[in-house]
């Protein structure tokens, strides 16, 4: 899965630079344009064509919300939070309709920040993936956020989810072979750094093995192979 461009429009440049600081620590984001106010966010929106919109309410020119409509129009496949000192319903009822991924109110904590982004990121991992489509997988996108918050996939340390973790199982599923992280990752959409957080947990639980192989040059490098 190609990075996912970000734009973050918000008025207080203090407030988006901490934004893009804290989404730059996700590995499958890139923040590629920042906007102050709603008619910047439309031409960043033109220039970039983004995945994905951090969209803040209160901007000097205009309400976020009254954006979603022409966003929607133009952009019908741009993923958007919310991000608002609002707490007026009609503006959440406002953002429910125009599919908004999510709503968080400020002032919002680093931790809760980072919980709805790595859910969205779970979330489009899995709309990417090329599994065919079932009860169980589409369960698993409406499902997926609830459980997690409730606590219903016990036993997975962190930074190991049952989505990602599925995928990976499925490729030693369809290949026998020996795989590096770099071609695990490649299959699952994936950096090689995340492949090898999943693979070595695969391997604490002897679901795959490990072996070191030397390549022409004599290079080692690490294999995964499936436990049969």
């Amino acid at each position: 899965m190609d990075r996912i461009k970000t734009v973050i429009a918000e008025d207080d440049f203090r407030i988006a630079d901490m934004h893009e600081k804290f989404l730059n620590m996700f590995e499958e984001i890139e923040v590629v344009g920042k906007a102050l106010n709603g008619e910047q966010t439309l031409q960043v929106l033109e220039k970039e064509n983004p995945d994905f919109l951090l969209l803040d309410v209160y901007m000097p020119d205009m309400l976020g919300s009254d954006l979603l409509p022409a966003i929607r129009e133009k952009y019908p496949k741009v993923s958007i939070i919310m991000i608002t000192a609002a707490t007026d319903k009609e503006f959440l009822e406002k953002a429910l309709n125009y599919g908004v991924e999510n709503y968080l109110i400020k002032p919002v904590n680093k931790e809760r920040f980072d919980d709805v982004i790595q859910e969205y990121i779970k979330k489009r991992t899995l709309l990417s993936s090329t599994q065919e489509i079932n009860q169980n997988y589409v369960d698993l996108l409406f499902r997926h956020g609830k459980a997690e918050r409730e606590g219903k996939s016990p036993g997975l340390p962190k930074g190991i989810d049952e989505i990602t973790l599925g995928k990976v199982k499925a490729v030693f599923q369809a290949r026998k072979d020996g795989l590096s992280a770099e071609e695990v990752g490649k299959e699952i959409g994936a950096s090689r750094i995340t492949a090898r957080r999943y693979l070595e947990y695969l391997s604490s639980k002897q679901e795959v093995k490990a072996e070191v192989v030397y390549g022409i040059v004599g290079r080692p490098e690490r294999k995964y192979y499936p436990v049969l």
